[in-house]
């Protein structure tokens, strides 16, 4: 009896360990140093970070560290474009140095040797003027020289050779001035006649533009005549469309005051309302070619004209000056703002002969002179403004993306400083020409904001991207 106890004790305490076949048997209960092992050996699985965190957390999580890197990219960019714009000012600089140096040199020579007077022609032949060229040295990598103010006046004196005569007007053909550019010149002249921001005014104070344009086709372009000039400074900007026209352009912006009075059969009168309180006026945007728009734009011309209001005129107003150049020929608050193909039609127009391509300079003064010395504005590589007496040429830095839309923010802007300029003493703007201040600084405004754009946005610029840019161009420009 106590064998049997002490042997029920035993395999009690300790498992017996069985074989099957080749296999042993796994004990029941394995020793609690084995599990331990066993538990050892197995990796932990590390603890994920935001495993407890819900997706929108995630997202917002996301999201944050996303504008956090926009925003450093965005900084960096900036920091390189401020760098290259310091690059660009210093080798301007070197190279206002060097025309300077030139001009003293070309000034030595011409006092140390005696210039024989030209030789009189007969009476009955008119005088020829010779053409003055200057070579600009290219410093460093650029190509192209900076703006050179060609500035021909009565009141600066004439060398020999650069009066000419045409009709009953006297004037100088060109007047380089080494040394300084028209950035130097004319940019402080704007400046003084852009208004300052105060409490004290109202609304509509500062300017009350009207866009003459829009139609089924062409909706775009009153748009960003209209947005600009709003963008450039002025308070109100008033769209005068067709009917069609103006539902889509009223989309675009809630900024607008759209009139979808344009077609309709008592247009001329219900835009006539507005204009005692347009300080302004752009005509041809987006205006089209039919006839009945065409008399309605020039029958307002006219009432404007009996008003005293700047009138700027591009696009399709441009068509219709080109069938009947009296609408503005002679009024001295008319601007004319053509690109090269205009500009061709125009002169055609009025000379009755092809126009010579290889001196825009001078066939640009002599279509200004023939229109009643009209203040004209041809857009090109460089941008020339004469009224016949004087010329400037702005030569601001640019891009070579030319997306459409860019004469329309040209447009609107000149319509916000031709008011500026016209309301400007004459001491503001030194006795010029207040359309030729006003001509440059839009002219300025929008090469600015087309470098801007396309620094930014490259061959993908369009007109869109160049308007984002008014604010930050116009500061660098004109309040800097």
């Amino acid at each position: 009896m106590n064998l049997l106890k002490r042997a029920t004790f035993i395999f009690s305490e300790q498992p017996l360990s069985l074989s099957i076949g080749s296999f042993p048997a796994k004990p029941s209960n394995p020793p609690k140093a084995n599990a331990a092992s066993s538990s050892t050996s197995r990796p932990r699985r590390t603890k994920k970070r935001f495993a407890n965190m819900s997706l929108e957390k995630l997202m917002e999580k996301f999201l944050e560290q996303s504008m956090e890197a926009e925003e450093n990219f965005y900084r960096l960019e900036e920091q390189r474009l401020q760098a290259e714009d310091k690059r660009r000012e210093e080798e301007h600089s070197r190279e206002l140095q060097m025309l300077q140096m030139l001009g003293q040199i070309f000034t030595g020579i011409s006092t140390a040797s005696s210039v024989p007077p030209p030789t009189p022609q007969p009476t009955g032949t008119p005088q020829t003027n010779p053409t003055v060229s200057l070579s600009h040295p290219s410093v460093g990598n650029r190509n192209r020289p900076p703006a050179l103010t060609e500035f021909a006046s009565h009141s600066q004196p004439a060398g020999p050779g650069l009066l000419m005569e045409e009709g009953d007007v006297e004037f100088i053909e060109r007047s380089f001035s080494l040394g300084t550019t028209a950035m130097d010149n004319v940019l402080p002249l704007v400046r003084n006649t852009i208004p300052q921001l105060t409490s004290k005014k109202h609304k509509g104070q500062d300017g009350r533009i009207g866009i003459i344009g829009g139609c089924q086709e062409y909706t775009g372009a009153p748009y960003f005549a209209a947005i600009s000039a709003l963008k450039a400074g002025a308070d109100l900007s008033h769209v005068f469309c067709t009917k069609d026209a103006a539902p889509v352009i009223k989309s675009y912006s809630p900024e607008l005051i759209v009139h979808p009075v344009l077609d309709s059969p008592n247009a001329v009168e219900e835009i006539e309302k507005w204009l005692p309180r347009l300080h302004s006026l752009v005509v041809g945007p987006g205006l089209g070619r039919e006839d009945m728009l065409l008399k309605n734009a020039k029958e307002i011309i006219e009432r404007s004209k009996l008003r005293s209001i700047p009138i700027i005129i591009d696009a399709d107003g441009l068509w219709l000056v080109a069938k009947e150049p009296s609408v503005i020929q002679g009024y001295h608050k008319g601007i004319l703002t053509p690109n090269v193909m205009e500009f061709s039609r125009l002169y055609e127009a009025m000379h009755h002969e092809p126009l010579d391509s290889n001196d825009h300079k001078r066939s640009a003064q002599q279509l200004s002179i023939a229109m009643g010395n009209l203040t004209l504005v041809l857009k090109g590589e460089e941008d020339i403004i004469t009224d016949g007496k004087n010329m400037l040429k702005c030569s601001q830095e640019g891009s070579g993306r030319r997306c459409g839309g860019q004469g329309d923010l040209l447009s609107g802007s000149l319509g916000v400083f031709a008011h500026w300029a016209f309301s400007s003493s004459s001491d503001a703007t030194k006795g010029m020409n207040p359309s030729l201040v006003a001509a440059f600084g839009a002219t300025s405004l929008t090469r600015q904001c087309n470098r801007q754009a396309f620094h930014k946005h490259g061959r993908s610029t369009t007109t869109s991207d160049m308007i984002q840019e008014i604010s930050s161009a116009f500061k660098k420009l004109f309040e800097s």
